[in-house]
C-alpha cells in the first residue's frame, strides 16, 4: 500500500526551528512532485513548499520563502522541510502530498497521496 508518513512536528517558541520529514512507504518518489501543505482549523489548506523530484527544484509560498527549506533525499526516499525563524502564524497541521505533475501544483486536487499530518505549534 502506498503511503506517506510525516514526522518531526512539535512545539517550539517563536524564532525557533523544526524539521519535518515525509517518507514514502510502499513506493518510491520518481518523477513526481512532493509538496507540504498546512491547515488551521476553520481555514483552507494552504500551499507551503514543493519540490519537483526529478530536478530537485524547490518552490515556496511567499509567507515562508527565506525561512523554510524543502529538500529531497534519494537514498532515504524522503522529503524534508526545514523551518527556521518560526512565527506563531506558522502554527498548523502540516501535510505532505504527492502529485504526478511537475512543477509542484498549488491545486490540492492534483495530489493523489496524502500523509496523515503532523502538528506544529509555535508559541509567542
Amino acid at each position: 500500500q502506498e503511503q506517506l508518513v510525516e514526522s518531526g512536528g512539535g512545539w517550539v517558541q517563536a524564532g525557533g526551528s523544526l524539521r519535518l520529514s515525509c517518507a514514502a512507504s510502499g513506493h518510491i518518489f520518481s518523477s513526481h512532485s512532493v509538496t507540504w501543505f498546512r491547515q488551521v482549523p476553520g481555514k483552507e489548506r494552504e500551499y507551503v513548499a514543493g519540490v519537483a523530484w526529478a530536478f530537485g527544484r524547490a518552490f515556496y509560498a511567499d509567507a515562508v520563502r527565506g525561512r523554510f527549506t524543502i529538500s529531497r533525499d534519494d537514498t532515504s526516499n524522503t522529503v524534508s522541510l526545514e523551518m527556521n525563524s518560526l512565527k506563531p502564524e506558522d502554527t498548523a497541521v502540516y501535510f505532505c502530498a504527492e502529485s504526478p505533475s511537475a512543477p509542484p501544483p498549488r491545486d490540492q486536487g492534483s495530489y493523489f497521496i496524502w500523509g496523515q499530518g503532523t502538528q506544529v505549534t509555535v508559541s509567542s
